[in-house]
């Protein structure tokens, strides 16, 4: 989200401003235009924040704008975001080196990346494994999935995908996304990146398993099937409940607060907003993506299920 205010600054105020980052994620800014290193001493250093993420529920303001504004108010100027994604910039060596999925597998076959777990602070995001399984079952033969997660966080192991998990640098991943015909993820980094990893030409597929969490005009891109259940539970009414945890952890960590935790857990181990979305849901979500003749998009079956024996199978 930062990439987005800094193309903002330097796209709508040229040559106006130097500007250098320091943050946990440089490989984000790798090859960036926008970029001058800088000596600190040489510098103003301002503390980035996104407070509009306090009226997401009210506002109609997208994540992008978060940082954006913020960076406006600190130095006292008009900035709007110059596009609906982040700015990643990939080299024209990284561009041309082979894919890490032809590397490990020495096939140019299309695929999707699918993140199936994600970070303890916020288990809440999660869906069950064997839901994620469901789906990857449901396309064997059909389509390729590569499985991503950081190292450290929880990300069950798939079957019938190409084991990435904790295998890839950041910059790394960048590279895996960009080679992808799609993303499958929770609301998570890669649902970002889908739309801010340049494409060929149009919007990469991405489907969201997103629940009641976050309200989907703050999330959601253009293009990506967002599958959220914002309006349709008590807890989740008037928009995303941010709530942090299904259940306690038991690390002793603040998301473990009574106030933090969700309101419907459900005996799945699920928050009553993930239940609600089911497999046949990102099936369908998957399948709209890839239907034949969508614009902008290459066919990635080598064969297709009878659409009534796919009916049958989740009725």
């Amino acid at each position: 989200m930062l990439t987005a205010a800094i193309e903002a600054l330097h796209v709508q105020h040229p040559g106006r401003f130097l500007t250098d980052v320091r943050t946990p994620c440089p490989a984000l800014f790798e090859h960036s235009p926008y970029i001058t290193p800088l000596m600190d001493a040489e510098a103003r250093h301002i503390e980035c924040h996104y407070p509009l993420i306090q009226q997401s529920n009210q506002l109609p303001y997208h994540f992008i704008h978060g940082y954006v504004r913020h960076l406006a108010g600190q130095l006292g100027i008009f900035l709007e975001p110059a596009a609906f994604r982040g700015n990643i910039h990939l080299h024209s060596a990284e561009l041309a080196a082979p894919s890490l999925v032809r590397t490990l597998t020495g096939s140019e076959e299309p695929y999707w990346i699918v993140c199936a777990g994600g970070k303890y602070d916020f288990t809440i995001k999660w869906w069950h494994r064997r839901r994620w399984q469901e789906v990857i079952d449901h396309f064997h033969g059909r389509l390729r999935f590569v499985q991503t997660g950081e190292k450290g966080h929880y990300h069950p192991p798939l079957q019938n995908v190409v084991d990435v998990r904790g295998a890839t640098t950041l910059r790394e991943l960048l590279l895996l996304v960009y080679h992808a015909a799609g993303v499958l993820c929770p609301v998570t980094l890669l649902m970002h990146l889908a739309a801010a990893v340049p494409t060929g030409g149009g919007l990469r597929p991405c489907v969201v398993v997103a629940g009641g969490r976050e309200p989907p005009h703050w999330e959601a891109y253009p293009g990506h099937r967002f599958l959220h259940t914002v309006g349709a539970l008590p807890c989740c009414s008037n928009g995303g409940c941010w709530r942090a945890r299904t259940v306690p952890v038991g690390d002793n960590a603040e998301n473990d607060a009574p106030a933090r935790l969700c309101l419907r857990p459900q005996p799945s181990g699920l928050p009553e907003c993930m239940e609600m979305i089911e497999p046949r849901h990102v099936i369908d979500a998957i399948e709209w993506h890839c239907r034949p003749g969508k614009p902008d998009t290459q066919p990635i079956y080598s064969s297709t299920r009878h659409e009534s024996e796919r009916r049958a199978t989740y009725s």
